[in-house]
């Protein structure tokens, strides 16, 4: 057994080596950020992203800085002949940073690789029913986000989202949220908060609009929020997050305490762009 004073010494080490870290990866940020945005990406911002110059001034201005250290940080990969283009990293980074503006963030810190793919793919996983008997379930989907370090995303389907932000439907900002979502640790709808909101009125706020969006799928009535919401906590909380960003109004008026919630969270208020 270690004595004290090296079990002491060896945790101070520890410290100082974790602050240390910490600073220089704040620093290489502010590098980052500080250098001049690519023209080409300005061009490609005008061409794919309707929603960018809505915006007010000093939330472009954040949002390119935010956009540079994650182009910096995440490697995209490209599948079934996808090529990878500044025009797709820019595009997906442009959605992706939108729910980091005007907030303390790590830049989604447990998520290393973008895996883009042309369209729509098919996923073909082992799976157990009820009797334990394994059978291959084979599912056709536009994207899924991974605690384990990826996002998948379609490129047909992360263009569309970025050119009609009014649809209510956005497929990086869906992937995103639940990257989010995760960094409590579990992906259950609870992200971890800011100290202006807490956990109970967030909870009984969500947990209310859940059941009322159950209700109305239930009775067939047309929805503003996309009634995939239903399947769980945390699908309500991505597909909400959609409808926040790119119907925020419709999403104030017509359920002015889940607005409220995450105009918090978020710590914008698209609203009133």
């Amino acid at each position: 057994m270690l004595p004290l004073y090296i079990f002491l010494i060896c945790c101070a080490a520890l410290i100082a080596w974790i602050a240390t870290s910490s600073i220089r990866k704040r620093r290489k940020r502010q590098q980052v950020a500080s250098e001049p945005f690519p023209k080409e990406w300005r061009q490609i911002l005008r061409k794919n992203l309707s929603f960018f110059y809505k915006m007010p001034t000093d939330l472009q201005l954040q949002l390119k800085d935010k956009m540079k250290v994650f182009l910096a940080e995440k490697e995209f990969s490209g599948h079934q002949g996808q090529e990878v283009s500044d025009e797709v990293r820019v595009t997906i980074a442009a959605q992706a940073c939108l729910l980091l503006l005007n907030r303390h963030t790590d830049f989604y810190p447990f998520l290393h690789t973008i895996s883009v793919y042309p369209a729509a793919f098919i996923t073909n996983r082992a799976m157990q029913d009820g009797s334990g008997v394994e059978q291959r379930d084979s599912r056709v989907i536009l994207g899924e986000s991974w605690n384990r370090g990826k996002v998948i995303l379609s490129w047909k389907d992360s263009a569309s989202g970025g050119a009609d932000f009014e649809d209510g439907h956005n497929l990086v900002i869906h992937e995103f949220a639940h990257q989010l979502d995760g960094e409590s640790g579990t992906t259950n709808g609870a992200p971890p908060l800011g100290k202006e909101q807490n956990y109970d009125k967030w909870s009984k706020v969500l947990s209310t609009e859940f059941e009322k969006l159950r209700q109305q799928a239930r009775r067939g009535e047309p929805t503003l929020i996309d009634k995939y919401g239903t399947t769980n906590p945390a699908e309500f909380f991505a597909v909400t997050s959609e409808v926040f960003f790119e119907r925020p109004k419709d999403l104030k008026s017509h359920h002015p305490e889940l607005y409220k919630q995450f105009q918090l969270f978020y710590k914008i208020d698209p609203a009133s762009w």
